[in-house]
């Protein structure tokens, strides 16, 4: 019988104008989709203009500008439902879905379709929930002493996976994928039991608790930065009181 991780996954990127979930938008996004390891992926991809200024620190990231998104991208609301479906898709046939940091991109696209479809992921999602696998979260309680980063890069220089073109969203997408396959070979004798569904709970409570370590690091290191243990999406942020 064919491991999960050699088997059906899709994955999910985007890129986009800031890092600030609430209040950036998304430019470019990307749905890889492979039936097994080794067989041609189908990519899907967006272009998108945001309708807000794209800043240069962002362009410096992703090569994506201003001009060139007002020329060629769409407008968000349509490339907002298509990403919802096809991601409701990936649910409903019980593909897991590859995210790497998922907060960040999943809870980017709930705001857009709240801000342009007033809509939800949750409501795309009532029918059948996501089995997300967010390969951050994986590595970082499977291998928790290793020292150094783990952003994508990171994990692709760990894992051996080719990044063909970093931040690129489709390149990240396919990569974070590879990744994750690459996750569940190593550490095959903890996850080959353990079903997509299993591990989408699993990574819950995996990720709560590396954001409470990383809230104390913050409070030893004398930062103050607040840390979201929330996964796979943020809960909307609540109105400030009159």
């Amino acid at each position: 019988m064919t491991c999960w991780y050699e088997g059906p996954l899709a994955a999910f990127d985007t890129e986009t104008t800031g890092v600030d979930v609430e209040t950036d938008r998304i430019v470019s996004a990307a749905l890889v989709v492979q039936d097994a390891t080794g067989t041609r992926p189908r990519v899907t991809r967006w272009l998108v203009n945001p309708g807000v200024p794209v800043p240069s620190s962002a362009t410096a990231v992703h090569g994506l500008t201003e001009e060139h998104l007002q020329r060629n991208g769409r407008w968000p609301a349509p490339v907002m439902y298509e990403i919802a479906e096809l991601l409701a898709e990936q649910a409903a046939v019980g593909r897991p879905l590859v995210v790497m940091n998922a907060p960040f991109d999943l809870t980017l696209l709930d705001r857009e379709l709240r801000r342009h479809r007033a809509s939800s992921l949750d409501e795309w999602l009532e029918q059948t929930p996501l089995r997300v696998l967010d390969p951050r979260v994986l590595d970082k309680h499977l291998d928790r002493y290793r020292k150094g980063r783990r952003t994508l890069t990171d994990l692709c220089a760990h894992y051996e996976v080719t990044l063909a073109e970093a931040h690129d969203a489709g390149s990240d997408a396919l990569a974070a994928l590879e990744v994750v396959r690459a996750v569940g070979r190593r550490f095959s004798a903890r996850l080959e039991r353990l079903s997509p569904g299993e591990l989408h709970g699993l990574q819950t409570g995996w990720h709560a608790a590396q954001a409470r370590g990383l809230q104390a690091w913050f409070a030893r290191s004398g930062q103050e930065e607040t840390v979201d243990p929330a996964w796979p999406v943020r809960p909307p942020s609540l109105p400030a009181a009159a």
